[in-house]
């Protein structure tokens, strides 16, 4: 993967995040901080753009995310299962991906691309339930931003000790995941509410003089 990585740079990154996030168990956790590390300078002759890494990122998860969900949209359920178990092992990770879209719905593909395993196939119960393509890509980019910027961004601020940083997230994948689940959650509330206070809600000067008011 490293080697395929420094060959061909953001072509490498599109193709292993595509693969990823269509039902090919590649996890992200290796692909994305050793591309952040290589934006650093981590190796010598190789210099990539942080920004175009994390833009990569997240376009090759899309385009593997469409794929799965057209196999799951027109294949159906029992074509999604048969693929998803003979072909790439990953049964277990296709009925978390189940169980999580029959529990959140469309919100799952926002939250499903925050957790591990689950992001790899929950594309394809959304696929087989008829999720719009404009929804499902508008939840996929908005759960893969946060994940795939996190993971480059500690890359390149590890530099060649990425493999650290690698090696560290696969444990506490679903403590990073809820950070960034919390603070985006946090964000829109803050937005919705300040959109919807009405103005005459928002505190007004007082017109009338300072002694009046203490009378």
């Amino acid at each position: 993967m490293q080697q395929f990585i420094g060959s061909y740079g953001y072509l490498a990154i599109f193709v292993l995040m595509l693969a990823e996030s269509a039902c090919v168990p590649l996890p992200s956790e290796l692909t994305m901080p050793f591309a952040g590390a290589l934006a650093a300078g981590a190796v010598a002759g190789i210099h990539l753009n942080l920004a175009l890494v994390i833009a990569t990122g997240v376009a090759g998860n899309l385009a593997g995310g469409y794929l799965a969900w057209v196999a799951g949209r027109y294949g159906g359920h029992a074509f999604a299962r048969r693929f998803g178990r003979r072909m790439l092992g990953g049964q277990d990770g296709i009925d978390r991906s189940e169980r999580w879209f029959d529990r959140y719905g469309g919100r799952a593909v926002f939250f499903g691309r925050l957790l591990p395993a689950v992001r790899t196939f929950i594309s394809l119960p959304a696929g087989y339930a008829g999720m719009p393509w404009l929804r499902f890509g508008c939840y996929t980019v908005a759960g893969c931003v946060p994940w795939v910027a996190a993971l480059a961004w500690a890359g390149y601020a590890a530099g060649a000790n990425w493999q650290r940083v690698a090696a560290a997230m696969r444990g506490p994948s679903y403590i990073i995941a809820g950070v960034a689940v919390v603070a985006v959650i946090v964000a829109v509330v803050l937005v919705v509410r300040a959109r919807r206070r009405p103005a005459g809600q928002r505190p007004q000067p007082s017109s009338q003089p300072a002694e009046a008011r203490r009378s």
